[in-house]
């Protein structure tokens, strides 16, 4: 098996949600047709089973579908990256293997928490992670779900690990932002995991990001990453202030929720939510759904 490296962590790579059944088992059209717009619409890669992807409520067999059949669609076109949120290694290792064995490019591996370890703690689980896994990782840090931040000067370390080659940054303080790409090495991809942050981080120097609401307009994300990238970062802040409002609603209850009601604007008719979240509120989705059709309507 040939690996990735950090060169192919560029741009924008859609954090997608996972389209279901009633029954709470994976709706194989939807994911297929979700895939397929996302490829022709130019996407860098795919993320599938992260916190978008409702992981933790998905049955493990059904995570394992979802990986192949994400595998499947793309066909080798962009890498594909699972994600792995569970707060164990032993659970967090069985997975990835899984995810390895039907076709996965890399693991996006979730900072173990509940456990409130040390920052030592947290660098020992990485390594030995990455010393074990089958493909690369990539390490997930997002500590207003988790409570455990890392510290910059523990990425420094981890990101010199040949086969820890990036990390999706959801710590919304720019500060540690700023120190983590200082000194991070240069095989190591930061990549934005902040759709509301996103064109700040990369005129900061992330390659690209990890983002939410590209799976539902990503050429529009394609086109602040393209400017931000190049310098042009009034355009770029133009740009997103542009798509604020489609995030102020997306967010507005938990995410994949607002997201998953509307998409069948972009032909994925798939709304069903895993428990314990719920239909967003009907007067969110009326109102997601006049953004989506105003933003959608703006790109033709």
């Amino acid at each position: 098996m040939s690996f990735i490296d950090a060169s192919k962590l560029r741009g924008i790579i859609p954090a997608i949600p996972t389209p279901v059944n009633a029954d709470d088992t994976i709706n194989e059209h939807a994911t297929k047709a979700l895939l397929a717009y996302l490829l022709e619409q130019g996407i860098d890669g795919v993320l599938p089973l992260g916190g978008t992807g409702e992981y933790g409520a998905l049955a493990r067999a059904e995570r394992v579908k979802m990986a192949r059949l994400t595998v499947e669609a793309v066909a080798g076109k962009v890498p594909v990256i699972p994600g792995v949120l569970d707060p164990g290694f032993h659970d967090a290792m069985d997975a990835g293997k899984a995810f390895a064995d039907v076709g996965a490019d890399a693991l996006l591996v979730l900072t173990p928490y509940y456990t409130n370890p040390t920052q030592a703690g947290i660098r020992d689980y990485f390594l030995r992670y990455a010393d074990s896994s089958p493909v690369p990782i990539m390490i997930y840090e997002i500590p207003y779900r988790t409570r455990i931040a890392i510290a910059p000067e523990i990425l420094h370390e981890l990101s010199r690990h040949e086969r820890i080659i990036g990390m999706k940054a959801c710590n919304t303080d720019m500060y540690h932002f700023l120190r983590t790409i200082a000194g991070v090495d240069d095989s190591f991809a930061v990549l934005s995991g902040e759709d509301t942050l996103f064109p700040l981080h990369v005129a900061a120097g992330a390659r690209g990001g990890i983002v939410v609401t590209a799976s539902l307009l990503p050429r529009a994300w394609r086109a602040i990453y393209d400017a931000a990238r190049e310098g042009r970062t009034d355009e770029a802040l133009s740009l997103h202030r542009d798509l604020m409002p489609l995030m102020n609603l997306a967010f507005a209850e938990t995410n994949p929720g607002p997201m998953k009601s509307v998409m069948d604007l972009i032909g994925v008719n798939a709304p069903e939510m895993l428990a314990p979240l719920v239909p967003p509120a009907p007067e969110l989705q009326q109102a997601m759904r006049a953004e989506l059709s105003r933003q959608l309507a703006m790109a033709r």
